[in-house]
């Protein structure tokens, strides 16, 4: 059993779009907030806007596509109504006159992102068999990592010409995107009825390992959220922790943070892949370890040639943890529930990302020092550890051959 590859870049086209679109998203509307908001904090408030609406909608509209059954399919529907909305609404951002007309267009660019999320993030395991999901997942991680390469580039070259540019590109390319899943992923009519006669592959399910399956998610889900809490800080505070706490400018740290980022951009293929020879679980364990040690060096080193070392083999650490944790939690899934488990993966992510920046946030005022920044993502990463420890279920059931 081998990965189709070409499939796997079609599906993956979705989340290579959405992920041009939130580089774009987090680098101009701020700016455009600035000119009608003096307050940085409504400003950062606002920008949390992404992830609420992640939290609220996302898991809705995953496990309502888990339950429709059109002639289009059961996650297209959502992608051919929420894909041409979001680009619609993100063109027009840029074309705000007035705070209300911006925060009009922000509120129904995300809600209609919010419809298609999770929907297209599902199609991956719908289309793949459960022992390819960890290379799949690496191959659409890399592609999103492109697509964000390409944000920043283009879309800083274009903004300098006209602002409305960058906006338009992603938007164009969100609609291209759409097109092509739609004519050339074609999902299984009748899934449930495939689902269940794939079903008669596996030995039945007795009660004991359905509680055993049930609590395995949990603690995968809290695993994921203390990982994504660490994350979310790092990323959000680095540049400020380079400017007071290493002595360089803001410009030099967002540069050494780019390493961690290109780092797991590279492994992401090479994640999924040792993740199937060797095990989901042990392959996130040890990047959380990796992490963990890592983040725990980072609290006492101000050397920034060591500093960036340490944040390329970091990003290697994340890959290994962030490719296969999604493949880990739709595998608890039932075939028809794929929708509403990816729905969890980004209720307990993008919980994370509200909650952490402002959890540090506090904790910097208490201590008046961005020197616990580390200190805080390590401990965030030991409960992480301690979860993941706990989980039982989540490998493929099937053995495949490379």
């Amino acid at each position: 059993m081998k990965l189709d590859y070409k499939k796997t870049l079609l599906i993956g086209l979705a989340f290579f779009s959405a992920s041009m679109v939130w580089p774009i998203y987090n680098s101009y509307v701020p700016v455009f907030l600035e000119k009608y908001l003096s307050s940085t904090f409504l400003i950062g408030i606002i920008m949390t806007f992404d992830n609420v609406f992640a939290v609220v909608f996302q898991p809705i509209f995953g496990a309502l596509s888990d339950k429709v059954n059109t002639r289009y399919g059961r996650r297209m529907p959502f992608l051919l109504v929420g894909v041409p909305l979001g680009a619609i609404f993100f063109s027009l951002i840029p074309f705000e006159f007035n705070l209300i007309s911006l925060m009009t267009f922000i509120i129904l660019m995300n809600f209609s992102m919010s419809i298609y999320r999770a929907p297209a993030v599902a199609l991956m395991p719908d289309l793949t068999p459960p022992p390819l999901r960890s290379k799949a997942n690496g191959v659409i991680n890399l592609m999103g990592g492109i697509a964000a390469v390409i944000a920043f580039g283009a879309g800083g070259a274009l903004y300098k010409i006209d602002r409305h540019y960058p906006f338009f590109m992603a938007s164009i390319i969100m609609v291209i995107a759409v097109i092509l899943l739609y004519a050339f992923v074609k999902e299984p009519k009748n899934i449930n009825k495939e689902s269940e006669a794939k079903d008669k592959d596996y030995a039945p399910v007795d009660k004991s390992t359905l509680q055993g399956q049930f609590m395995s998610l949990i603690f995968l889900l809290l695993a994921i959220f203390f990982w994504f809490t660490g994350y979310q800080a790092v990323e959000a505070f680095f540049s400020l922790y380079g400017k007071y706490i290493l002595g360089i400018n803001e410009g030099d740290a967002s540069i050494l943070l780019m390493f961690f980022s290109a780092s797991f951009v590279i492994f992401a293929i090479p994640a999924g892949i040792i993740a199937t020879k060797f095990g989901r679980k042990r392959t996130i364990i040890t990047g959380i370890i990796g992490l963990l040690i890592i983040f725990t060096a980072l609290t006492m080193i101000r050397s920034v040639p060591v500093i960036r070392i340490l944040l390329i083999i970091g990003g290697l650490m994340w890959g290994a943890i962030n490719v296969n944790s999604y493949p880990m939690v739709v595998e608890m899934a039932s075939n028809d529930g794929i929708g509403k488990y990816t729905g969890y993966y980004y209720f307990f992510s993008s919980m994370a990302a509200i909650v952490s920046p402002a959890l540090f946030g506090w904790i910097r005022d208490l201590t008046n020092s961005y020197q616990p920044l580390f200190v805080y993502g390590a401990v965030s990463y030991l409960f992480a550890l301690f979860f993941m420890m706990l989980v039982k279920h989540g490998e493929p059931s099937v053995e495949t051959e490379d």
